[in-house]
C-alpha cells in the first residue's frame, strides 16, 4: 500500500460545518464492522459526495477515513488512471493530509510510482508542463490528465496537487 502525502490546509472545502451534520442520522455500520463515530461517517459521506459529482465514484470504490486526515481507498475495477485521479481527487480536499491506495501495475513499467506535483505559488500549468514535460504548450496534457478535477487551466492553486501524465 502506497502513501500520498498533501496538503491538508489547501483543497477544496468539502466538509462544512459539523453542526450541519448533526441533524442527519449517521446509516448503520455494515454487518461485520465497528460503527464509525458520527463525524467520521459525515466526512466519508462528504467524500463520497464529490467523487460523485466528479463522476469517479464507481460501486467498488470504498473510503476508509483514519485519524481524521487519513484515507484509504480500495476499488478493485479501477484502471491506474482513474486510481490515480481518485487519489488526487481525495487528497485535494482541504482537511486530508494522506491518501492510501494499491496501484495495479497492469500497463505500466512493474515498480513506476505515479508523477504527481503539487503547485507552488505563482506556478502556471505552462511552467510545470516546460519543467516535466520539455515543452510548456504541452500544458494541455497536464490539464487533460487531472479532468475531471480542473476545468479549466487557469484555475490552479499553491498546494493543489496535479497528476503529470507519463509519456
Amino acid at each position: 500500500m502506497a502513501i500520498w502525502d498533501f496538503v491538508k490546509d489547501a483543497g477544496k472545502s468539502v466538509f462544512g460545518k459539523a453542526e450541519a451534520a448533526e441533524a442527519k442520522p449517521a446509516p448503520a455500520p455494515a454487518a461485520g464492522k465497528a460503527p464509525q463515530d458520527p463525524e467520521t461517517t459525515r466526512k466519508v459521506a462528504a467524500l463520497k459526495a464529490e467523487l460523485r459529482a466528479l463522476n469517479l465514484d464507481k460501486d467498488d470504490v470504498h473510503l476508509t477515513l483514519r485519524g481524521g486526515d487519513t484515507v484509504k481507498i480500495e476499488s478493485k475495477g479501477a484502471d491506474r488512471e482513474t486510481l490515480e485521479k481518485l487519489i488526487l481527487a481525495v487528497g485535494n480536499i482541504e482537511g486530508i493530509a494522506k491518501v492510501e491506495a494499491d496501484l495495479p501495475e497492469a500497463g505500466v513499467e512493474a515498480g513506476k510510482a505515479p508523477v504527481f506535483h503539487t503547485v507552488k505559488k505563482g506556478e502556471t500549468l505552462s511552467a510545470i508542463a516546460k519543467a516535466y514535460l520539455g515543452s510548456a504548450s504541452k500544458y494541455n496534457a497536464i490539464f487533460e490528465a487531472n479532468r475531471p478535477m480542473l476545468t479549466d487551466p487557469d484555475k490552479i492553486y499553491p498546494g493543489q496537487t496535479l497528476r503529470i501524465p507519463q509519456e
